[in-house]
This record gives structure tokens, sequence and C-alpha cells, in this order.
């Protein structure tokens, strides 16, 4: 499989595309005014104790207060379950699952919120899921700082491997070599799967590399005041590299000079052994046209994502969730229509673990398959579906499939989706995807008229809308104008607006 990673940097915005066997797989956006936040770690003051829902928010400098959960909170000793790990939330892209992304420490009882902070205290946390929609950030005070093989547990003594290193004899190794290394420091480490298959001298550089950042950050916590950040996490391009530039990919092309040589320094400090997989690209066609991945982008954005027989998906972002229905289309296959199902749903499945990536959606995702008969075929979709997943930096949980033919699954969500990060609410329609129709509109001017002359004293009315409803009015309601005018004792004008979407309008009394 070929994989390349493709950097495009303009002065406001950096995107990160990775392509796999010419398909665009992922995409991700960074824009200077509004940088993530997930990674970093700040000094902050506790600003509202709920215990109601044992939680806390807290002041960490942004513009929303953040929210940390008493799971999420580092316990004393005292307090810890006895023999339970204390672990890390995880960081995106590790490809460990530390806690499962919920924070919870163990399976024992978590004490009152009341018992663990009190206002006005300060503490030291991380970010772990950025600002969404009208929710603050997600914090946690296990803090956790990532490196290219490992992931630092300051907290914690945990020694842990990532679960997608699946030999045993590996994992042992790793944790034999790690054990060497660390000795009797009292801090936590995971091993991430990139470490798969490294030397001794590799882990031993990252252990460096960290004990040297922890010693900073502790220094920037004891000086920085409430809401400054103490840590921050690497910019998307070198970011990226860390989690995702393995041996399987064979190109990482930038189209900018300087970020080039950033990323060139940072390769060659961190991984040697892929410097030659480093090109800065000079080509007079962005470098995203020349990928297609523009184009691609464009597609994602959309609702409908055509499949090659002819079916397509339908997929909406909730609040609440995600959902993905399958329809056939023109697809009417050759055999019965159980066989032109299940080809259908095969092709879907595999079609929405790439949206997924692409789309970058996460939280609960529901998909709605096509009705299929066959036990055999159901199985087979579903593990066309967790195929299709095995490669998603995101942790992701698949169900078995319902009698409904629904499979409901979960990915883990840190930042926003590509669609939140591209676009805002259609101001027309407020983001309910769709208009209130011409004749809504006119029946809601006429109420509003009538209400209107029974509060107010006027001697003639203003009517402004869209040219649409204003026409309509006028073409085909004209009767009933004439009927109004006559029962409120006074004569309506209509204007016509351009500037007016369809649902808006504005009765003026004169």
């Amino acid at each position: 499989m070929s994989e390349e990673i493709l950097i495009n940097v303009t002065p406001r915005e950096t995107r990160v595309g990775v392509v796999e066997n010419g398909m665009l797989q992922e995409v991700h956006v960074e824009r200077a005014s509004k940088r993530g936040y997930v990674g970093n770690v700040y000094k902050g003051r506790v600003q509202r104790v709920m215990p109601g829902m044992q939680a806390v928010f807290v002041e960490i400098g942004l513009e929303r207060a953040a929210f940390l959960h008493a799971s999420d909170i580092l316990r004393p000793p005292s307090q810890a379950v006895e023999g339970a790990e204390t672990p890390a939330p995880p960081i995106q892209g590790n490809g460990h699952t530390g806690n499962g992304g919920n924070g919870h420490a163990g399976n024992g009882h978590v004490p009152s919120i009341s018992e663990l902070v009190h206002e006005g205290q300060e503490i030291v946390v991380q970010v772990v899921k950025d600002p969404i929609g009208t929710k603050g950030a997600r914090l946690s005070t296990h803090l956790s700082i990532p490196s290219r093989y490992l992931v630092l547990l300051p907290h914690a003594k945990t020694l842990g491997v990532s679960t997608r290193i699946e030999d045993e004899d590996e994992r042992q190794r790793l944790k034999e070599v790690l054990g060497s290394l660390i000795g009797e420091v009292p801090l936590g480490y995971i091993v991430r799967t990139n470490a798969e298959g490294q030397s001794a001298e590799s882990l031993a550089f990252d252990v460096t590399y960290l004990g040297k950042v922890w010693r900073v950050v502790q220094e920037n916590i004891a000086k920085a005041k409430i809401g400054e950040r103490v840590y921050e996490e690497l910019s998307l391009p070198l970011r990226s590299l860390r989690d995702m530039l393995t041996d399987d990919i064979e190109k990482v092309r930038v189209d900018s000079r300087e970020t080039y040589e950033k990323v060139a320094k940072f390769v060659h400090k961190f991984m040697p052994s892929l410097d030659d997989r480093i090109e800065h690209y000079a080509g007079e066609r962005p470098i995203f046209d020349l990928y297609g991945v523009e184009d691609e982008i464009q597609r994602a954005l959309k609702k409908e994502v055509p499949l090659k027989s002819g079916g397509y998906l339908i997929v909406d972002q909730t609040e609440a969730m995600t959902t993905i229905d399958v329809n056939t289309g023109g697809y009417l296959g050759t055999r019965n229509l159980e066989e032109t199902v299940y080809r259908t749903n095969l092709e879907a499945a595999q079609s929405a673990a790439r949206q997924l990536r692409l789309r970058n959606l996460g939280g609960i995702i529901i998909i709605d398959f096509i009705d299929m008969t066959d036990e055999e075929h159901k199985r087979q979709v579903l593990r066309m579906l967790e195929k299709g997943l095995a490669n998603d930096h995101a942790k992701t949980t698949v169900y078995p499939m319902s009698a409904l033919g629904l499979v409901e699954m979960t990915r883990k969500r840190t930042i926003e989706s590509l669609e939140r990060q591209l676009c805002e609410p259609c101001p027309a329609c407020s983001g309910r995807g769709a208009l209130k129709t011409a004749e809504t509109v006119t029946y809601e001017i006429f109420r509003e008229i009538t209400r209107a002359v029974r509060q107010f004293n006027a001697q003639k009315l203003l009517v402004m809308a869209s040219p649409k409803v204003v026409n309509r009015i006028l073409e085909e309601e004209s009767a009933a104008v004439a009927e109004l005018e006559e029962f409120i004792s006074k004569s309506i004008r209509f204007q016509a607006e351009e500037h007016y979407s369809q649902e808006q309008f504005d009765v003026v009394l004169l």
C-alpha cells in the first residue's frame, strides 16, 4: 500500500493530508487564529464546584471555563484504589488506549468532588478535548507528554505497552528494555505503537528527551500565574509526523521552504532513518490540487457520498450523534435482491470507515445498513467495517449489528469535525437544513398583520419580504390580500427586498 503525507502551508492556515493509494484518507486543519489546545498543560484555578455532576469548572485562560470530572482528577495515594493503576488520558493518534477516553481510574469508588478539590484551588491540568460547540474544553490532571516512541506519565508508575502491538514476545522485549532504561525513576511510561521493532538506543533517546521536557514543565509550573500555559503541544506538521510517520509512509511532501526545514530538522533529530522520505515540493501547481485533495475536501462537506456501484451514503451530523444511511440508489444487481443488498452494504462499510476518518467524525455513530436476511452476510459486512477502521488512528469500538440492520459504534473525538472546522450554520435556515416555503411565510405575514393592527394604531402597513415571497403574494394571494385589507380597514403595500432571506420579513406600521 502506497502512503504519503502532504503538508500545505499558507500564512494563516496549515493543512495535512494523508493519501493512501492515491485516495485521501485523512485531513487535518490548523489555523493561526484557532489553534487547538489538546495536549497543552495549564496552571488553572477551580472556579465552580458542582457536586451534583461530580465535576468542576476550571479557569485556564480560555474563552470558556473548562470542565474537569472527578474521575479525571489525580487522587492522593490514600484515596486511590489498592492495586489499581492510574491511567493517563489518551493522546490523539498514539495508538495506545490509556483509559478509553473517559478518564476513570480503576474500578473503585470515586470520592466526592468536594473531597478532591475546592473553589479557588490552584490546579495543573491538561486539555484532553478541545472546546466543541458550546462546550468548554475537557480536562484531566493525569498529565501525559508524548514523544516519538513513548508517552511519559509523570504522576503514575505505570509501565505499559500499546494494545496495537500484538506480538507477545515484542511486548515483553519492549517492557524489559524500557524497564532497564528508567530503573527506579518514579515516572510512568507507555510504549507507543511506533516503537514496535525499535532498538534500545531509540527508546533511550526518548527517555532522555521526555526527562528534559518534564523538568522544564516543572520549572514553568513553579513560576506560572493562573491561566498560563506551562507546556504546549507541537504544531500540526510536527505533531502529524510524530504520530503518523512510519516505515509505511513513502514520502512526506511539504510546499513551504520554511516548514520543510523545520520538518527536516525534526525528523533528523527523532527519526534519522526516515530522513530521505522528506521532500520540499516547489511545483507551480498547488500540492493539494495535484493530488486531488481539494476536490475530496469539498466532497467531504456534502451529505451524500456516492458509491461506485450506484448506491450512496447519507451522512448526517447532529449534536448527539452521527448517522450514516445506506441506499442502493441506481444499483440493481445481477442475481437477486439479497445479493444486491449484500454487495451494496459491503461497499458502504468500506466507504463509511473512510468517511469517518476523512470527516473526523466522533462520538456516537449509527450506520443504517440495508436489511439483510443472511447471517453470514451480516458478519461479513461487520468484518469489512472493522477492517476499514483498522488503520484509523482514533480509537473505535464497534458493536454487533442489531435486528434492524443498525450498527452502533463510537469513535474517539478530541477536536471538531472537518465540517464544523470549515463551515458555520446556514444564516438562512439557522442550521436546520431546510427553509420555510414561500407559502408558509406568506401566511405568517398575514397573521403578523392581523396581530399588529390589533395592538397598534396605523393608517396603512408596509410589508418588506424576499422577492419570491412578495411575488407569490401579489400573484397567487391577491384575493386574500384584498379580503385582509377589507377586514382590517387599512391598505397594505408590499416591497421586495433583495437582501432578505426567504424566511425574513418585516411589517411596518405607517
